[in-house]
């Protein structure tokens, strides 16, 4: 059960950073360097989106892990009881 609460929490934080977070981030990374083609600049934005919404994925996905973890009930056959 732990495991399907870490995937609903890892994809509502990769949405949340998607829409709150990530444009943001990679504007400012993106206005930081001066480039020599608008080619450039995509790639940087685009680069710096995709590792933004990858870190609200794995933190989404450690919160509902570990919240997943906390309401688990013990198993009768499990052997670290």
């Amino acid at each position: 059960m732990r495991y399907l609460i870490g995937m609903v929490f890892a994809a509502g934080g990769a949405l949340a950073m998607s829409l709150f977070v990530s444009n943001t981030g990679a504007s400012w990374v993106a206005r930081q360097f001066t480039f020599e083609s608008p080619d450039q600049v995509s790639d940087v934005h685009s680069a710096v989106f995709m590792g933004l919404s990858v870190v609200g994925l794995i933190v989404g996905w450690a919160v509902g892990f570990g919240i997943g973890k906390a309401i688990e009930r013990p198993d009768a056959d499990d052997p670290d009881l």
